[in-house]
């Protein structure tokens, strides 16, 4: 019999282990992967030390921002010398005197105006790189005007997390807590994403981290001559960065939950959807070896829900049924510890849900690879 035609006759078997390799895909990600932040302990240190820091924010018409949370980086419990740099980029708005009233209470504060745009360099990496230059300190630690310290400790956890062959701070930043469910699926894709990038960190597979709450030593900067390699994108001066400098043996994590930042959410879907889509146009630019783990994954998730459903329907629902309860079970451990740590375990009781919104989540966001970045950061 024809290859064709004995396909044919068994599309129902091939397309049930079609299901089960795309569902082996998913648990090898859980357990090889996604385990090791569940099940992360920090190495204890023989010798703690702490280290001036530089703490940079780089602001665009940021006013209201920087009167609420720009205190929470002042006012950090830390003995060491350390400097916070304010880079106020081009602002229009009142941003500069609020800085001013600023620096008449807080010494460690540094203020660095920029009047004018940088020509082929578009986005934040131009303000960033001044910051960094300006930085007195080798340790730089980086967030947004948006963000705020989620404890008085932020600059003392994010700098412990230094060892002697340490260049880069992994951290985590989290969104307020508000009610609704666009708050829920802004916070969900933050933990997922921080999920992976700090897994993939642990199995020494760096590929990316957040600006939010981000940290690493000048000498890494300037070795990779700063953004040079991207300075054309206008995102990327967090992810594809740390893509382009991160090792196996010069990175680390923090998942202190004192160490964490918090911003505020969108609130609406049209900000959310705009947000998003700026970051995707970003990851296409990451190194072949993490985009094809990224994008197995991705593409594991979006199919395993139509093959769980046509493999039920057409050939057999207890196996399919008991290859989703095996699944399942083990990412519902994997999440739950996860998501203790990182201060989300309010999302636990919904993950199936969101599990499930994944499906639609890379219907809306696939286009947005293809799409050339726009030229603005704000």
């Amino acid at each position: 019999m024809h290859l064709p035609k004995l396909l044919l006759l068994h599309w129902q078997l091939l397309l049930f282990l079609f299901f089960s390799l795309i569902a082996f895909i998913q648990v090898f990600y859980q357990l090889f992967f996604f385990s090791r932040l569940a099940f992360f302990k920090p190495k204890q240190k023989t010798v703690s030390q702490t280290h001036p820091v530089s703490v940079i924010v780089c602001a665009r018409d940021e006013a209201a921002n920087l009167v609420n949370n720009l205190p929470g980086a002042l006012v950090q419990e830390y003995s060491t010398t350390h400097e916070v740099i304010v880079v106020n980029d081009n602002s229009y708005d009142e941003s500069k005197y609020i800085l001013e009233e600023f620096k008449k209470t807080f010494r460690q504060l540094n203020v660095v105006e920029l009047t004018q745009e940088a020509k082929m360099i578009p986005g934040k990496k131009f303000p960033l790189s001044i910051g960094i230059k300006t930085a007195k300190h080798e340790i730089v630690l980086l967030t947004d005007a948006d963000c705020v310290p989620a404890s008085e400790h932020w600059i003392a956890k994010m700098q412990d997390a230094y060892h002697e062959d340490t260049e880069i701070v992994l951290g985590y930043g989290a969104y307020h807590k508000k009610k609704g469910l666009l708050n829920k699926l802004i916070r969900w894709e933050t933990f997922h994403s921080a999920l992976q990038y700090l897994s993939y960190a642990l199995a020494g597979i760096p590929y990316m981290g957040v600006g939010r709450n981000l940290s690493y030593k000048k000498i890494v900067f300037f070795r990779h001559k700063g953004f040079s390699a991207h300075n054309n994108i206008p995102g990327g001066d967090d992810d594809l960065f740390i893509n382009h400098a991160a090792t196996k043996t010069n990175t680390r994590i923090n998942i202190d939950p004192e160490s964490f930042t918090l911003s505020k959410p969108a609130t609406s879907w049209q900000q959310w959807l705009t947000q998003k889509k700026r970051h995707y146009t970003t990851s296409k630019f990451y190194k072949p070896l993490h985009k094809f783990l990224l994008g197995l994954y991705a593409l594991s998730q979006f199919l395993f829900y139509p093959l769980l459903i046509s493999s039920a329907i057409f050939y057999n629902w207890q196996y399919a049924l008991g290859i989703f309860v095996i699944k399942t079970l083990l990412q519902g451990i994997v999440y739950s510890k996860v998501m203790n740590k990182l201060g989300e375990k309010d999302l636990f009781p919904l993950f199936l849900f969101f599990d499930l919104w994944m499906f639609v989540y890379y219907l809306m966001f696939a286009p947005a690879l293809a799409k050339k970045p726009k030229p603005t950061w704000k």
